[in-house]
């Protein structure tokens, strides 16, 4: 006759999942972007979880930076110190760039283990494109953008440089004029797209890191962006186990701030779900003791 086991978390158990309740958000923003970004994601999570919403090394308060990070790796080191800050587990969410760094801490980082969910809109991990003939023309065109935009800043001209950045991201969307206000303020931090760019291209072994990943993740995607990032997200979405999908047929690559009202729930309902499976007990921790030894006698 099979024994029957009853199920029964343990005082243990019960103490573990209270720890696994407390997490910290992440949340990385795109380049020539600021934490600032997240503001009003900020006010919606910020209630019931610890946000953090640091500005990536070459913006915002880390515009300074003399070492600026040439890998993804050397991003995430660079980071460390804020992600020792947060307690317990962490919830990362990243945009664009900032995606591609959410992809790296998650995957292969000390701070991997720590993850209980992943959000990540259009992140940049182009060499995750390099697999079919159809995916390396993509690949092989934003290495051209990214040559012709580095080239511009090294051969001073921020303004050209900024210009093709933005006509490349703005894809199949309207190519509004910039405000000056904001062309100014990604003027004055350009020359770090050049390290953005090659830390993006240095990344290897993006499947296999995505093949590995076991933590709830969210994808997005914008049906006005560049179809490299949308091809990035299919891709994505086909190799992780863990993966949702939300493309946004109307949206564009900013989609966290053009979108925020479909984008930001989405985000919080992720949130709430991975919460959720954190606090389901193991299987070890939900069999009382005097269980096991009955019925192993």
């Amino acid at each position: 006759m099979t024994n029957v086991i009853p199920i029964a978390r343990s005082e243990r158990g019960k103490e573990r999942g209270k720890e696994r309740k407390k997490a910290c958000i992440v949340a990385l923003h795109c380049s020539l972007g600021s934490g600032r970004q997240w503001k009003a994601l900020a006010d919606e999570l910020g209630r019931s979880h610890p946000f953090i919403a640091p500005d990536i090394s070459g913006y915002g308060a880390q515009a300074c930076a003399l070492d600026l990070p040439l890998t993804l790796a050397e991003e995430v080191r660079c980071l460390s110190g804020t992600l020792n800050e947060a307690e317990g587990p962490i919830h990362l969410i990243g945009h664009s760039y900032g995606g591609a760094i959410a992809f790296k801490i998650a995957t292969a980082s000390p701070f991997a283990h720590r993850a209980r969910s992943l959000t990540l809109i259009e992140p940049v991990l182009p060499t995750l494109l390099c697999e079919s003939d159809a995916d390396r023309r993509l690949h092989a065109r934003f290495a051209e953008v990214a040559r012709d935009v580095s080239e511009d800043l090294w051969n001073g001209s921020a303004l050209e440089a900024i210009d093709k950045f933005v006509e490349f991201w703005n894809g199949s969307g309207p190519q509004d004029p910039l405000p000056a206000s904001a062309r100014l303020r990604m003027i004055e931090r350009a020359d770090k797209l050049a390290f953005d760019f090659t830390a993006a291209f240095a990344e290897q072994n993006v499947p296999i890191a995505a093949a590995s990943l076991r933590v709830p993740t969210l994808l997005f995607s914008g049906g006005l962006s560049p179809y490299l990032t949308q091809r990035i997200v299919q891709r994505l979405g086909a190799i992780m186990d863990c993966a949702e999908i939300q493309h946004l047929p109307a949206a564009g690559h900013m989609l966290p701030l053009t979108h925020a009202s479909s984008v930001n729930p989405a985000i919080a309902r992720h949130i709430a779900r991975a919460d959720e499976l954190a606090g389901v007990p193991l299987a070890a921790e939900a069999v009382p003791a005097e269980a096991v030894s009955g019925a192993e006698g």
